[in-house]
């Protein structure tokens, strides 16, 4: 219902000695003031009647001028984004490569000392598809201790179920599987970390506080430092890097600029556990080595010499004990003699048990590699496998003797 409203000012009449009743001016004024009422009621009526009735019918049609159509021009394609030669080199690595990065989730079920209730507790990590059968390789600190493991890949959403294929703690390595369509795996490609050289640039992708498939770029900060494990085994050949790593990133993979794996992100040197610029990841060449044998045995068979203990000395390193039956013992390699002697103090006597390490061999090369620590020794039996025959220098009673050994399988 429509409602039409006049308005005007307020007229306030005043006395005047000219008289104006019955003036032709009055006349007037009296006039208009009742026709002009009739007449806009009859406008208003004839109006309000042309809603009901056919627009033809109505006397005082109001028409309205149709404003223009507003015809929306088709959009046009935006101009392609243009990118430096940087930025399209870290598009592609992303690209070619994060489809083969994997989240992993972990749960231990843990009781609690004094109520023996059960208590979980949850981790997460990285890892990335080795092949198209559902192998993923991670950090061994991922999934240590964990009673279920599941791993989560790009191309779906629902996690898969994880069994553990192999371990060695002593490089940090893992291997699982897990029964996915080959459809939605998405292998990386394996490069060479030999060839690296400090200020390259690398990729690190990876979960860091649970973000999938983070890339952080660096470059190549340092090579060949070597790090303990949580076995205590020195870890050599380790890439340091400055590219950002977070928690979650382990177990990530470390990419150069054509996409191709040259390491694994493991560590970073941090007093507060968060990035500090500082990290580390173990080369593509170890894992190419271990990763066979957790494959074929689920455990990386070591040479070993069979001695249990060493001792650190100015000139190679002292042979505490040996294995019984082992190779060094078949070998005729000696350790410290026992000796046992009786101590007398005030009235009694004590029984004493003191080694006598000038009895004690002292291994001084492995096939004309000169051993000085522990961690040579490490380092020259990795070159060999359980089984093969060495040449071990020993010095004994101040002579140096040539000893044939046939390695044992490190247990």
């Amino acid at each position: 219902m429509f409602s039409i409203q006049l308005s005007g000012k307020n007229l306030n009449n005043k006395r005047s000695n000219r008289n104006w009743h019955g003036s032709p001016l009055s006349l007037l004024f009296i006039r208009s003031l009742f026709i002009r009422p009739i007449a806009l009621s009859i406008c208003l009526h004839a109006w309000t009647a042309g809603f009901a009735e056919s627009p033809k019918t109505n006397p005082c049609q109001i028409e309205t001028i149709p404003a223009a159509k507003l015809v929306s021009k088709p959009q046009e394609d935006p101009l392609p984004r243009k990118f430096t030669l940087e930025e399209q080199t870290n598009i592609n690595v992303y690209e070619k490569s994060n489809r083969g990065v994997v989240n992993i989730d972990t749960r231990a079920n843990r009781q609690q000392a004094w109520f023996l209730e059960p208590q979980s507790e949850e981790g997460s990590g990285s890892g990335w598809v080795l092949d198209k059968q559902g192998h993923i390789v991670t950090n061994y600190h991922v999934i240590e201790g964990a009673d279920v493991v599941t791993v989560s890949l790009s191309a779906s959403s629902n996690p898969f179920t994880a069994r553990v294929v192999g371990i060695d703690p002593q490089n940090d390595i893992a291997v699982l599987k897990i029964n996915a369509p080959q459809e939605l795996l998405f292998p990386l490609k394996l490069g060479n970390s030999k060839t690296l050289k400090v200020g390259q640039k690398i990729f690190a992708i990876g979960n860091p506080f649970g973000l999938a498939r983070t890339l952080t770029v660096g470059i190549v900060s340092s090579l060949d430092r070597t790090m303990r494990s949580k076995t205590g085994r020195l870890m050599k050949g380790i890439i340091q890097i400055d590219a950002a790593l977070n928690q979650g990133n382990s177990g990530g993979p470390l990419l150069d600029n054509e996409g191709l794996l040259v390491g694994m992100n493991t560590a970073i040197a941090s007093l507060t556990g968060e990035n500090t610029g500082v990290g580390f990841s173990v080369p593509v060449a170890t894992i190419k080595r271990v990763v066979p044998q957790l494959l074929q045995f689920g455990e990386v068979r070591r040479a070993s010499l069979g001695i249990d203990l060493f001792w650190k000395t100015d000139l190679g390193i002292g042979v505490a004990r040996t294995k019984e039956n082992g190779p060094a013992f078949n070998a005729g390699i000696q350790g410290f003699k026992i000796e046992r002697k009786l101590v007398r103090s005030g009235n009694r006597l004590f029984e004493t048990i003191e080694a006598d390490r000038n009895s004690a061999d002292r291994i001084l090369a492995i096939d004309g590699k000169n051993i000085n620590s522990t961690d040579d020794l490490q380092e020259a039996l990795d070159r060999y496998k359980p089984g093969q025959e060495v040449i071990v220098s020993i010095l004994r009673q101040g002579r140096e003797l040539q000893v044939p050994l046939r390695l044992g399988l490190d247990r």
